[in-house]
């Protein structure tokens, strides 16, 4: 059984940085992709970005672009999603998401692990 636990819930103004981290266990990472992603009130979950574990290649959303970064420590089996530059709109309940299948992680369809979400809110 794969758990997947975030941290990192912040209140912060527009400008402002925040680091989600999301810890696993359960089963190997190897062959896993890990994604997260983001659900604001009265909105559809959407992308924000997604790592393969044995390769490192990473995904964005297109307007996380330039201000966020996900990495992975294979030593601690955290997933870490660093957020420069928040804007009020990237105010959401973040979710950390894993799939074991080769498919497309801009999809949220394609994850078959959730953890239980941390809320960021930004203020202008």
């Amino acid at each position: 059984q794969v758990q997947l636990v975030e941290s990192g819930e912040g209140l912060v103004q527009a400008g402002d940085s925040l680091r989600l981290s999301c810890t696993t266990s359960g089963r190997t990472f190897g062959s896993f992709a890990m994604g997260w992603f983001r659900q604001a009130l009265g909105k559809e979950r959407e992308f924000v970005a997604a790592i393969r574990w044995n390769t490192v290649g990473t995904y964005y959303g297109d307007d996380m672009k330039g201000r966020f970064t996900i990495s992975r420590d294979s030593a601690k089996n955290t997933v870490d999603l660093q957020m420069n530059s928040l804007k009020p709109e990237d105010t959401a309940v973040y979710y950390c998401a894993a799939t074991n299948r080769i498919t497309n992680l801009y999809y949220r369809g394609s994850y078959d692990y959730w953890g239980q979400g941390t809320q960021v809110t930004v203020s202008s």
